[in-house]
């Protein structure tokens, strides 16, 4: 693997955390919301959809060191966190692991968990609005995007049609319709934000929207065939008695899905970003990585 793309990766990493800990700084020993905002952001994540908004921010043409965006990235980072606090609760997954360590809600109670998601939800927006030197009909446009994803349209309804339908029978159809509004809905307004400020064309916006849409696609499908594997930092089985696509159409299906779903999502994005190669490098060392754990086979092209 290049040394100058590892050391690239974790700069830019370091540079995400040390922001978020600046955007959520300590507060007193009785802030308890706080210090819960600050548990589940600052764990140690995949930050896959901050690194995605950077990366193809500077694939597009953006200076990489434009001022506002790396703030864009901890906004989204955010939202990310604090949907994870809210699918953990007890009335929810009742999850009791996540990224390896206890829950959010196991260590400081639902209560807790429940106001610092809206915390950070909160927190977000705000980010947004004071980003720098961002135009403001940049930022109105990037709100539009975040509260696309966030509510009735994102992840909102896909959590509540998981709650309500996961544990019927349900078609492979609404399985997909689920699976999206819960996951490629934000990585959606993700690269839109980042379209928006490398101020992007319509066609490249519509190829992420496409790219989006499959990478959520193949990531929720990862998560139900890791659903019984251990060393995830997850819990085992959460899934058990959930009407998923593993379970309707088998572990050999799924692959095939997931395989050309990711292709296509190479596709979209070699075709959105055709500028730079960084942001097909990221998706293609990190499907790589993925290989051994769920025994997949593809060949994505090399950048």
């Amino acid at each position: 693997m290049n040394v100058d793309y590892e050391q690239e990766m974790q700069a830019l990493r370091v540079a995400l955390q040390q922001r978020l800990e600046q955007l959520l700084p300590v507060g007193n020993q009785q802030d308890r919301v706080g210090e819960a905002m600050r548990e589940g952001t600052l764990a140690a994540g995949k930050r896959i959809r901050p690194l995605l908004l950077l990366l193809t921010a500077k694939d597009l043409g953006c200076d990489p060191d434009k001022p506002g965006l790396l703030d864009l990235a901890c906004a989204v980072e955010m939202i990310h966190a604090a949907s994870l606090m809210l699918d953990d609760i007890p009335c929810m997954d009742n999850a009791m692991q996540r990224r390896g360590m206890p829950t959010i809600h196991r260590q400081y109670g639902e209560s807790v968990a429940i106001l610092a998601a809206i915390g950070l939800l909160s927190r977000a927006f705000g980010v947004v609005a004071e980003a720098q030197s961002l135009p403001h009909a940049f930022k109105t446009q990037v709100v539009t995007e975040l509260s696309t994803a966030v509510g009735m349209q994102g992840l909102v309804q896909g959590q509540y049609r998981d709650l309500v339908e996961g544990r019927q029978a349900r078609s492979a159809e609404a399985i997909l319709l689920t699976n999206d509004l819960k996951t490629s809905r934000l990585f959606d307004a993700t690269l839109q934000m980042a379209a928006i400020v490398a101020d992007a064309s319509v066609h490249a916006r519509q190829r992420l929207r496409c790219f989006a849409q499959d990478l959520g696609l193949v990531f929720q499908l990862m998560d139900d065939l890791s659903d019984g594997v251990s060393g995830t930092g997850k819990d085992i089985n959460q899934d058990s008695g959930k009407s998923t696509l593993v379970e309707m159409l088998g572990v050999d299906a799924v692959h095939q899905r997931l395989c050309e779903h990711l292709r296509s999502a190479d596709e979209h994005l070699a075709i959105a970003c055709n500028q730079g190669q960084s942001t097909r490098r990221f998706m293609r060392v990190w499907f790589d990585k993925q290989k051994t754990m769920f025994g997949l086979d593809w060949s994505l092209p090399e950048c």
